[in-house]
């Protein structure tokens, strides 16, 4: 893999970065660091966490995941000079009272409070990327598909929320500043007034984007090409329906493999639980078994080969997930094959949006 560089950060990172949600739920501690050396063997030098995981969320694994990479970083001396890291200060509450409180709106205070308890967890004096997870205005995301401006609360504004991100950027604290879960609005709106005010430029957004999700072509290509805004895409096996566990069995069942939408009910009723959602893919599926690709390689190599994406965030819970996700690396589609996705796609018009 050929490291890429993400906008105008200054970072340079692995095409592909390791995602860790799971790391503290599903993934004990001795389980993730095997997973974080093998990546770091395989040359993913990309790591992506959040100050809110595990996931699903619960008060007793707040900041668990952080935690834990910070155990792997201070246990091997001289990796974290081979990483760069990622993290994210949470949103609006969302049904997290125990971050900050049902009425947090990322203030200047709260941003610079979340970034200090991550810097802590991770046993690090900087973080490389910090991001927003999601928007602190009423936007429509996570599955949601219209705006609906009477859902508007009082946030903390644009100009506020970068004033913080600036502070911790002047402090030594952070070296580049990201958005997550946005639109195309808070993209450009963010960059407008980085450049009006003389504040740091976001350099990337993490959104999802696979097969089954494709809403990012919705406009926020666009504005992130022409702004030189870097996309992380997420999610891009759509929380496992990408890798065809589920085509058989259904997202509730007994027996193996018990991925995380048959794990938790809690995720059954989010965009990827959606009965569409796994009708969508399990079409993609078959698609890749037409060619002689697994599911798991399609869908990874439709992120990989596309030119929206500087890295892709995998997710995984074993070393043998990992392995089959960073081998489908080497997976080159046909134009067939692009032409099929394309021709499913119109017909099922982004059942995960």
């Amino acid at each position: 893999m050929t490291p890429v560089p993400l906008a105008a950060s200054g970072l340079t990172v692995s095409p592909i970065c390791l995602g860790t949600m799971t790391f503290g739920e599903q993934v004990s501690e001795s389980d993730a660091h095997a997973i974080l050396d093998r990546a770091l063997e395989r040359g993913v030098n990309f790591i992506d966490t959040a100050e809110m995981y595990a996931v699903p969320a619960r008060p007793e694994t707040y900041g668990a995941t952080e935690t834990i990479i910070g155990r792997w970083l201070a246990s091997r001396p001289g990796v974290r000079q081979r990483v760069v890291l990622a993290t994210k200060v949470a949103g609006p509450s969302r049904g997290m009272p125990w971050i900050r409180g049902e009425q947090a709106g990322l203030t200047q205070a709260e941003i610079i409070a979340a970034c200090e308890g991550s810097l802590r967890r991770l046993q690090t004096d900087v973080i490389d990327l910090y991001q927003i997870h999601w928007p602190a205005r009423n936007v429509p995301m996570f599955g949601a598909l219209t705006f609906d401006p009477s859902k508007d609360r009082p946030c903390a504004s644009i100009v506020e929320q970068l004033e913080a991100l600036d502070s911790l950027v002047r402090a030594g604290k952070v070296r580049a500043v990201g958005l997550s879960n946005e639109t195309p609005y808070g993209v450009h709106e963010f960059v407008r007034v980085a450049e009006q005010h003389g504040l740091p430029r976001v350099a990337t957004v993490q959104n999802p984007y696979c097969l089954i999700n494709r809403s990012y072509e919705n406009g926020l290509d666009e504005t992130c090409h022409r702004l030189g805004v870097a996309l992380l895409a997420y999610s891009p096996l759509g929380f496992g329906l990408l890798t065809g566990k589920y085509d058989d069995t259904g997202l509730v069942h007994d027996g193996p493999p018990q991925g995380r939408l048959a794990l938790f009910e809690s995720m059954r009723k989010q965009r990827w639980g959606r009965p569409e959602a796994l009708a969508a893919a399990r079409r993609y599926n078959a698609l890749a078994r037409e060619h002689g690709l697994t599911p798991t390689q399609l869908a990874l190599a439709f992120c990989y080969r596309n030119w929206r994406v500087a890295s892709t965030i995998i997710g995984v819970t074993t070393l043998a997930q990992l392995d089959a996700c960073l081998d489908a690396w080497d997976v080159q589609l046909s134009a067939e094959v692009w032409e099929a996705v394309d021709r499913i796609r119109w017909e099922i018009r982004d059942p995960a949006q």
